[in-house]
């Protein structure tokens, strides 16, 4: 078990343990080795277990007018509980499919002999399996109504109360939420909103305040840049570069047609605006490399090598290059995140991450309370100027789902920057994780408080 794995586990027990109340130090902070969040982790050579249970969940648990039900999937391992002195590790599942989430959540194995804890691994509404509506969940945003983080954070509050209720000897054990990104912020508002029910909680990579301008709009891209720069000579100016070397070969007579040989593109650019959605999702692969980068060898967003921003960046050493040479060095860096299995036979522009997660039900998130601003200027960040937009964003919003937005709601509902009356809540944030900027300071990145 790692430097920071111990720290936490020690967190956790203290959390167990009548009458401790000493702080931990904020210089005590998660090593730079864990760039995003110590929740996930890749297990191929390891055969987890767990039994597939479902729970009825009301489709909307805080009106009196709609009756209707849904199940909701969610997983348990309890090899290692002990009905004494055990304990419930509860993870608040996130964006996507719940065995998914499962299979690449090291830590929580990992303390679960140590903690004598039953594991529990609850599926998100619309996610996965747990369906409201079953194929209809994404028909239009009336289906869509109840994809809340409220609505979310209540299916986890009543799935606890039956666990104890119906698990002979679970009734008085203490539960600890525990999650990662989006999970993090779940466990961490699960904490501030059901403090009867979890004794505290794991928020790892949770950008709770990457909301209105609590901070920056663009610390995330200037946090991926210093990834970048930190990993390779001229890496950051390379990619910064890149741009406009895509731009000046686009305009060329047959320059669409070069582009998509030269990258392996499965389907040809054939006009103008197909070179912004091309440059897009080239940035988007930039932001995952460093979200996952890891220091072993991963499988969670795709087949990767260890440090994967290192391995791009020994393709971006010179930055002072023809246009055609810097888009083929594009093209063997995006290779390393695309086809670091040998298998891929061309690139698909369509496709950033693995199919688990689930892209329709976070869109949606994302147009309702999860508005979480980004934005970069090209200077101090290696990418093209975006600035952000709020009448624009909440215009395609409206386009896509019918529905406007509403970017203080998250704020308003958890409290945004005021949460000193909240107690046990571990922030736990690498220092190369771009969502770090939207999480806890950088003098409070972990600390217990109770």
């Amino acid at each position: 078990m790692g430097r920071c794995s111990l720290l936490l586990l020690l967190l956790l027990i203290a959390f167990l343990t009548p009458g401790a109340a000493n702080p931990v130090s904020p210089s005590l902070r998660a090593p730079s080795s864990l760039p995003w969040s110590t929740s996930f982790r890749s297990r191929p050579t390891i055969t987890l277990k767990y039994s597939i249970r479902y729970i009825q969940q009301k489709v909307d648990h805080f009106g009196f007018n709609i009756d209707r039900t849904f199940k909701q999937r969610y997983l348990i391992a309890d090899n290692y509980w002990k009905e004494d002195g055990g304990s419930i590790l509860f993870y608040t599942g996130n964006e996507g499919d719940i065995i998914w989430f499962c299979n690449n959540t090291g830590f929580m194995w990992d303390i679960a002999e140590e903690m004598k804890a039953m594991l529990v691994f609850a599926e998100h509404r619309y996610y996965g399996e747990s369906l409201p509506f079953g194929a209809d969940s994404f028909s239009d945003s009336r289906h869509l109504n109840f994809l809340t983080t409220e609505q979310a954070l209540a299916d986890f509050a009543k799935l606890i109360r039956y666990l104890k209720r119906t698990i002979p000897g679970a009734r008085n054990q203490p539960v600890i939420a525990l999650g990662g990104s989006y999970g993090g912020m779940l466990a961490a508002w699960f904490r501030m909103k059901y403090p009867h029910l979890v004794v505290g909680a794991l928020a790892s990579s949770a950008p709770i305040w990457q909301f209105n301008d609590l901070v920056p709009c663009d610390i995330f891209m200037k946090i991926v840049t210093t990834d970048f720069s930190q990993s390779g000579p001229n890496c950051s100016e390379s990619i910064r570069r890149s741009w406009d070397a895509i731009n000046r070969l686009a305009k060329k007579g047959p320059g669409l047609r070069w582009l998509s040989e030269a990258l392996h593109l499965c389907t040809p650019l054939t006009k103008s605006q197909d070179v912004q959605r091309l440059k897009d999702w080239i940035s988007e692969t930039w932001v995952n490399v460093a979200m996952v980068d890891y220091p072993y060898e991963s499988n969670f967003l795709q087949p990767l090598p260890a440090w994967p921003v290192k391995v791009v960046c020994q393709y971006f050493k010179y930055s002072n290059v023809p246009d055609t040479v810097m888009v083929q060095n594009i093209f063997q860096a995006l290779n390393v995140y695309y086809n670091y299995s040998g298998q891929a036979k061309c690139l698909n522009v369509s496709e950033t991450a693995t199919s688990s997660l689930g892209v329709l039900g976070w869109s949606y998130q994302a147009c309702t309370e999860m508005v979480m601003p980004t934005c970069s200027d090209g200077v101090d960040d290696m990418f093209e100027p975006h600035s952000w937009n709020m009448k624009e964003y909440s215009d395609d919003c409206f386009k896509q789902w019918g529905v406007r937005p509403r970017p203080s709601w998250i704020p308003t509902m958890y409290g945004g920057k005021n949460i000193s009356s909240h107690t046990n809540i571990i922030f736990s944030n690498g220092e190369l994780d771009p969502w770090s900027g939207g999480g806890r300071g950088e003098a409070e990145t972990l600390r217990y408080r109770k």
